[in-house]
């Protein structure tokens, strides 16, 4: 039996690479970020970054170990996707119940608000859920 993946066939059963844990990766660190566990952790031109206020950037996650490397690549950080919990933003950026399923965008490393603030923040993820001690971000 063939396989057609694209315009190309199979003529046997490949021996396709996975990965356990779909839910974990490991990026190289910007040099000169300093990201905490914990931290909700973007990607930036392909280097991992502390999340913050900024178009562009590509929410990866949360830190599952903390990093500071001197120079591009000179550390890793260990993410993990799921939900999360962040401090809501205020004012006019702060998420109710009425958000729930709606995207959140990233104020910093631990804070999440309602809107992308005129193009100025890059999305964090999903809301889930809204409580008083923050919000519920599935990334």
């Amino acid at each position: 039996m063939l396989v057609v993946i694209g315009n190309d066939l199979l003529t046997k059963a490949p021996n396709t690479p996975r990965r356990e844990r779909p839910d974990i990766e490991e990026h190289p660190v910007k040099g000169g970020a300093v990201i905490y566990i914990g931290a909700l952790v973007c990607l930036g031109g392909g280097w991992a970054v502390p999340g913050r206020s900024a178009p562009g950037l590509v929410t990866v996650g949360v830190a599952e170990r903390g990093a500071s490397p001197a120079i591009d690549g000179g550390d890793t950080v260990r993410t993990r996707r799921g939900v999360f919990q962040f401090a809501n933003s205020a004012g006019a950026d702060r998420i109710d119940r009425s958000a729930i399923g709606r995207p959140a965008y990233v104020v910093d490393d631990q804070t999440v608000a309602l809107t992308d603030a005129a193009g100025t923040r890059s999305l964090a993820g999903q809301v889930r859920d809204v409580e008083a001690l923050g919000v519920w971000v599935e990334i």
